[in-house]
């Protein structure tokens, strides 16, 4: 059940790195550029978009692992920046992340037991207490509690995962933020573990944020998606609106690349050409018409704002407003 309440809220979230290259000394690079969003309590709210967007960015701000140079994040209703000690601890508590590389996101020399039930003896838990817990969540993602003596490397791809999950839920987070949690697995697993996070979601009562460049997934699993490009946010609906009347032509050119799916008329022809440009490559109107299709004289030079439709559909595209 999805409450109207927003358990997380962002607005005009800025995130910029310096990056020093051959050609651009100390050049700023844009990861985030004014994004606002909301997570509802209950929700599974996906994000979609070409590697270099911003996605994960996104997610360690979220997560509180980053912290913005701009904007504000707010859990419950309460400014995250203004928590207290105790506050933000509880905020960290319940909010966890669920990375893209499993055997990256453990220590290899720290036995999974161990590294599954960390979170509960930094919160103080007994050593009675995490061990309970420990066969208790090893059970619910299918893993046996035999092997919780054992190190990372003597796991498969799907089963590290599978840790990992563990180890973000050990806790009783209300939010999992999970960021490109199977890209890296083979495609027989990759449905063990989607489907396994639906169920847990199910289980433990969870709001999601789903990171994925992969569409189909998202409109499995979620409710809501946004998609962005260079660090904003271009369309943003729910999943049967995204995939079936998409309203941004950046959309529209993802849901065209992905084989065998012909919906609406779109074809090989709206495919995107060439990579994603840096946020430095376009310098007046909507960062998406160097490579739109539709590319009028005002989008070269007014950026279009996110509209939103009385659904709930929101947009930024001068097209939309024709």
């Amino acid at each position: 059940m999805i409450e109207s309440t927003p358990i997380l809220m962002a607005v005009d979230l800025q995130k910029s790195f310096r990056v020093s290259s051959t050609l651009h000394s100390n050049r700023l690079l844009r990861a985030v550029d004014g994004v606002s969003l909301q997570l509802m309590t209950g929700e599974t709210l996906g994000i979609a978009g070409e590697s270099g967007c911003g996605k994960s960015t996104l997610a360690k701000i979220a997560a509180g692992i980053m912290t913005p140079d701009s904007g504000e994040l707010f859990y419950k209703g309460e400014l995250l920046s203004k928590l207290g000690k105790s506050e933000w601890k509880n905020f960290r508590v319940n909010t966890q992340m669920i990375f893209q590389d499993p055997f990256s996101s453990l220590n290899p020399r720290m036995k999974i037991g161990d590294s599954i039930s960390e979170p509960l003896k930094i919160a103080g838990a007994s050593l009675t207490q995490q061990q309970i817990e420990l066969r208790r969540i090893m059970d619910a993602v299918g893993l046996s509690a035999n092997t919780a003596d054992r190190f990372p490397d003597e796991f498969s791809g799907g089963q590290r995962q599978r840790i990992v999950i563990a180890r973000a839920l050990i806790a009783s987070p209300e939010i999992v933020i999970a960021d490109e949690p199977v890209s890296s697995l083979d495609i027989s697993i990759q449905a063990q573990i989607i489907n396994l996070l639906m169920q847990m979601k199910k289980d433990f009562a969870l709001s999601m944020i789903f990171i994925s460049h992969n569409l189909m997934v998202l409109r499995h699993i979620c409710d809501r998606i946004i998609i962005m490009y260079l660090g904003a946010i271009v369309e943003v609906g729910r999943a049967e609106d995204i995939l079936n009347s998409c309203k941004h032509p950046y959309t529209e050119a993802l849901i065209a690349a992905i084989p065998g799916l012909q919906t609406n008329n779109l074809n090989s022809n709206k495919q995107l050409k060439g990579d994603l440009p840096t946020t430095n490559s376009v310098t007046s109107g909507c960062r998406f018409h160097p490579r739109c299709p539709y590319t009028m004289d005002k989008c070269r030079n007014e950026i279009p704002l996110l509209t939103e439709s009385k659904t709930g559909h929101a947009v930024a595209c001068h097209l939309s407003c024709i």
